[in-house]
């Protein structure tokens, strides 16, 4: 069982996609350490509590800012005891819950000019730890400063990084696995092309060569290689071709030589030899039409029943001398039309046919002409069932 041949698919395509994975998903986590490295270490307050304080936030009758107790609030101030915070509105109306540092006291009035914010202190247990929001409460627009809940802040760096690492990734991936195929396929393009031109070289149409315009450098030199290997073919054939051609002309002047002294001789035993020396004849002009059909054709539109009548009036002495006979039958029912042929190649074949029923069938051949065609018939007994 054959194996099947490596394809260069693999090598370009799905090896690369696979070290680049592997680099991605490398990369991934290093990113994400380095995020993570990236603070300085230590808690802050959860910044989830804000939403919370703010909803409990409303305006009493005389303007100035009160606290609803939600549930919410409730389930935060009993989860952690020490919360406190500050709120204050546009107009400088504050309201505070628990007991606020003194560190921030005096502080609490820029609060309406602060947005957002971290504060953490140096030291466990980071009771100065505190955030500032600007929420939207039931009274309006509030800035708070509260703490609450510790958090490490490992935990939003590592969801922020996958916020934000996490659609490059996917990208990467998405398009490593769209282009480098379509890279691939397009640097192929001009092997697939030399494929084709490869697959329309015969025998007939020498000469010609495949073309090294956009192939990769690294198949470049195959295809000069090819290239010079059908240079070196032509270039054998064209030898032999010249050969054949050369040794039929050679052949022509000593076979008919021998014709006009084998026709002039007394000799019965050396006139017998007649239709040995026509066979010579007969391959001497086989091999100058292995020429000629190397050769552009020269068609030409062909009587077939008088082109058969002429090569049995050639062939009609050696059949007297070998004690046989002929016979021309053009089919009456399929009228005989002119067809376009080369006529010495036909005219050889015929020739060559019936030459063949002389010496080897019995002593009468028929050759039938019927439409386009021919058919050469002996009463001979044929080639023997084993031999056939």
């Amino acid at each position: 069982m054959s194996r099947r041949p490596p394809s260069l698919k693999r090598p370009l395509i799905v090896q690369p996609l696979l070290f680049q994975f592997a680099i991605l998903f490398i990369c991934f986590p290093l990113l994400v350490a380095l995020a993570l490295r990236a603070d300085s270490g230590g808690p802050y307050t959860d910044e989830r509590i804000t939403p919370v304080i703010a909803a409990a936030i409303v305006r009493a009758d005389d303007g100035a800012l009160a606290l609803r107790m939600t549930e919410q609030l409730a389930a935060l101030r009993a989860e952690t005891p020490n919360l406190w915070f500050v709120a204050e509105d546009d107009h400088g109306r504050r309201l505070s819950f628990g007991q606020v540092p003194a560190q921030y006291a005096a502080a609490t009035s820029l609060l309406r000019n602060l947005s957002y914010g971290h504060v953490r202190d140096r030291f466990a247990p980071h009771a100065l730890s505190a955030v500032i929001r600007r929420e939207e409460s039931p009274a309006g627009p509030v800035t708070i400063l509260g703490h609450g809940k510790l958090t490490q802040v490992g935990f939003t760096v590592l969801a922020a990084s996958n916020v934000a690492a996490l659609p490059i990734f996917l990208l990467m991936v998405l398009m490593s696995l769209v282009a480098i195929p379509w890279i691939v396929r397009r640097s192929l393009a001009g092997v697939a092309r030399i494929a084709a031109e490869a697959e329309s070289i015969d025998v007939d149409r020498r000469g010609v060569r495949l073309s090294e315009a956009q192939v990769p450098s690294e198949i470049a030199p195959l295809v000069r290689a090819v290239n010079d290997a059908l240079g070196r073919l032509d270039e054998g054939y064209e030898r032999q071709r010249r050969f054949i051609a050369s040794a039929a002309h050679e052949l022509r002047t000593p076979i008919a030589i021998l014709r006009v002294k084998v026709d002039a001789s007394s000799d019965p035993d050396t006139r017998r030899l007649a239709s040995d020396v026509e066979r010579l004849a007969n391959l001497a002009e086989q091999m100058l039409d292995l020429q000629r059909l190397d050769a552009a054709r020269r068609d030409e539109e062909i009587d077939l029943a008088a082109l058969v009548r002429r090569v049995a009036g050639d062939l009609a002495p050696l059949l007297i001398a070998a004690d046989r006979s002929i016979a021309v039958e053009v089919d009456a029912a399929q009228p005989v039309r002119l067809v376009r042929g080369d006529a010495g190649a036909i005219e050889r074949v015929a020739t060559n046919l019936v030459q063949n029923a002389i010496e080897h069938g019995g002593r009468h051949v028929v050759v039938r002409v019927q439409g386009a065609g021919f058919e050469v018939e002996d009463d001979g007994p044929g080639i023997p069932p084993e031999e056939r």
